[in-house]
């Protein structure tokens, strides 16, 4: 028999995900006077990941949430990017970062850092999510955990990524992969590099890896290629099978790449196919119902190809701050339909201002992805045509202010 509702620990706001979208929000809601209870899943801060590209306008978001001036001392600053087209000996510079900085961090740097800017009993460790059902007295959400235990709150926030249970109970359909897969990873040089102070994507055939460095010892890289998910082929999860497809994709590329993925900590390695949110969805969806919201991958999941799928979710915690702190007076009222009215104006708000910068982000890489996949020559040049037309300026989404929190 399901435990009576009158019985639940309760809160005002509970974000469910401790990843980084999670965290900077729950820090966003701190720095506006906002308490919040952030339910993770894992037993400890989830820190793999290799690293995060943060162009400018992540950086003005960090600097609303008061930890850039860390971090900026975590990582070089980038001078440039460029495009190397190994079959065709080609070398293209890419769109310059605009009108501020661009750093390579190590996802966990960031992740501990934001944490530790937290107060203390901000994090519960342990708490996987299992439903997300509505009080029938209240019609606030509550949330149902895999231990049994209930958990009442007036404002629900989805920061748990892709595969979202809160996306799921707002109907929101779960997102699309692209036929392509990813591999993550780092490599120590305790001697030092030589790599100059730049972002370099190189193109052999049907794979691409980016080589960035973090500082002078250590250098984030990816490796992007054609796998498609089928039913009958398993894709490796082991850290030593990942590294052995490392290798095995990067075998014809320069030999610095190559002692690059040798020399790699193989414990680190992550393998990912790339999912997205169709532009049209992120146009017409909707995000949020009641009392409950979503930000970072589980609102607009996007192929890296921008580098921004970590800035727009820091984006979406300094919105999503400043719109609740407006009615932050109102969250302790007695009458739940006036509090749930105020926090729908107040969602209406943030959906409003992140659902078209995050609609261009996502067309972008949603075109991206189409000229990396294997398609059909008519389908790739109507995307280079969309991609021309809709994005002649291709660094413009670095120039972004999310404004102040």
């Amino acid at each position: 028999m399901e435990p009576s509702a009158a019985n639940d620990e309760t809160h005002e706001i509970v974000i469910a995900g401790g990843g980084l979208c999670g965290l900077a929000t729950a820090l966003a809601l701190h720095r506006k006077g906002l308490k919040s209870l952030v339910l993770e899943r894992s037993d400890t801060l989830r820190l793999e990941g290799g690293g995060l590209c943060i162009l400018p306008n992540g950086w003005r978001a960090l600097d609303q949430l008061g930890v850039s001036h860390h971090l900026r001392n975590l990582g070089f600053q980038l001078d440039k990017g460029w495009d190397l087209g190994l079959d065709k000996g080609t070398q293209q510079a890419m769109p310059s970062f605009g009108k501020g900085e661009a750093r390579c961090l190590k996802r966990s740097d960031l992740i501990t850092t934001i944490a530790e800017a937290l107060p203390v009993g901000t994090l519960r460790f342990g708490c996987q999510i299992v439903s997300v059902q509505t009080d029938p007295l209240t019609k606030f959400p509550r949330i149902q955990l895999s231990n049994g235990k209930y958990i009442g709150t007036k404002i629900l926030i989805g920061c748990e990524g892709s595969r979202s249970i809160v996306a799921d109970s707002i109907g929101l359909k779960p997102p699309s992969s692209f036929g392509l897969g990813a591999i993550r990873g780092l490599t120590i040089y305790p001697h030092g590099h030589s790599a100059s102070h730049e972002l370099v994507r190189m193109t052999k055939g049907k794979t691409v890896v980016g080589r960035i460095p973090v500082n002078d010892k250590l250098i984030f890289w990816f490796v992007v290629f054609p796998a498609p998910i089928q039913p009958d082929v398993k894709f490796p999860h082991e850290p030593e099978l990942i590294w052995q497809k490392a290798v095995e994709k990067t075998k014809d590329f320069p030999a610095e790449v190559q002692e690059m993925m040798e020399r790699c900590s193989v414990e680190l390695l992550t393998f990912t196919h790339l999912k997205y949110r169709s532009p049209w969805e992120i146009l017409l969806g909707k995000f949020h119902k009641g009392t409950i919201t979503v930000a970072g991958d589980a609102m607009h999941v996007m192929g890296p190809f921008l580098a921004q799928g970590g800035s727009a979710g820091i984006e979406d915690a300094v919105v999503l701050g400043r719109s609740l702190a407006k009615i932050k007076d109102d969250l302790s009222k007695s009458e739940s339909e006036e509090v749930a009215s105020k926090v729908g104006e107040a969602f209406d708000e943030y959906v409003k201002e992140r659902r078209m910068r995050v609609a261009g982000l996502s067309t972008q890489t949603y075109l991206i992805g189409v000229l990396w996949e294997e398609r059909s020559p008519l389908v790739k040049l109507g995307a280079m045509i969309a991609r021309a037309v809709l994005f002649s300026n291709r660094g413009a989404h670095v120039n972004y202010d999310c404004g102040p929190l």
